[in-house]
């Protein structure tokens, strides 16, 4: 699409998710491109296995063992961030010291805090989800989500983020929020309701990474993505 290579793809679902595949080095901004679609083929995945599981188990069961599955899918990677931007972002210090604390490898307590929070309602919504909608749009629009984060200005220069958004032009964020939109498009009302919530809490997020740090890192990236997600869960437990 538009002179995007395959191995942009593979770059991207290497990347997001733990699937084995080869790409050629270097990773560049092009790979933003196909966030959404791999999140598309995240969120396919659990529909079957949604399916497989609401055949055998309760719908309390079938959502922990879904949820343990979409964690495992990631290889977990936006709930570290999630976690990491919570100890800094809402840590009563100076912006450089909440800099240091994204760094840390240590879990504080409203890192703990917030990723049982997040696990709690992500858990909830999608034990009484009616159908498979939200569970389908919800990592395609995490992954979109990062890449409407990625346009915002860094905190740091150096760093997987920067490294990763050096290159980005708004072509690329272009083709995303294509690919993002169709896959809503095909939901209607609710796949319009989903992309507008999505949009409003990844800008929010983005703003209070903008207040408390000065700029927005890969962690942030990572925040944005799970709490976009939980977003989308949630709307689809009201509206479906």
């Amino acid at each position: 699409m538009l002179g995007f290579a395959m191995n942009d793809f593979l770059t991207a679902l290497g990347l997001l998710t733990i699937v084995p595949v080869r790409y050629r080095e270097p990773i560049t901004a092009r790979a933003y491109a196909w966030f959404p679609l791999v999140g598309l083929l995240i969120g396919a995945i659990l529909i079957v296995a949604q399916f497989l599981l609401r055949a055998v188990f309760s719908h309390l069961v079938a959502a922990a063992l879904l949820l343990a599955l979409w964690v495992v899918i990631s290889g977990a990677l936006h709930l570290d961030g999630f976690a990491d931007a919570c100890d800094g972002l809402f840590a009563a210090t100076t912006r450089e010291r909440r800099l240091e604390i994204l760094r840390d490898v240590h879990l504080g307590t409203f890192g703990a805090v917030g990723l049982l929070l997040l696990l709690i309602v992500k858990f909830a919504a999608m034990a009484s989800a009616p159908s498979f909608a939200p569970i389908l749009l919800a990592p395609v629009l995490g992954r979109w989500a990062m890449v409407f984060a990625a346009t915002f200005p860094l905190a740091r220069a150096s760093g997987m983020a920067a490294l990763f958004r050096a290159g980005l032009t708004w072509r690329i964020v272009l083709v995303a929020t294509i690919l993002a939109g169709l896959s809503c498009a095909f939901f209607g009302a609710f796949g319009f309701a989903a992309l507008g919530v999505a949009s409003i809490v990844a800008w929010l997020l983005a703003r209070l990474a903008l207040n408390r740090l000065g700029g927005l890192t890969g962690d942030i990236y990572g925040m944005i993505c799970e709490s976009v997600e939980t977003s989308v869960l949630v709307l689809g437990a009201v509206m479906v």
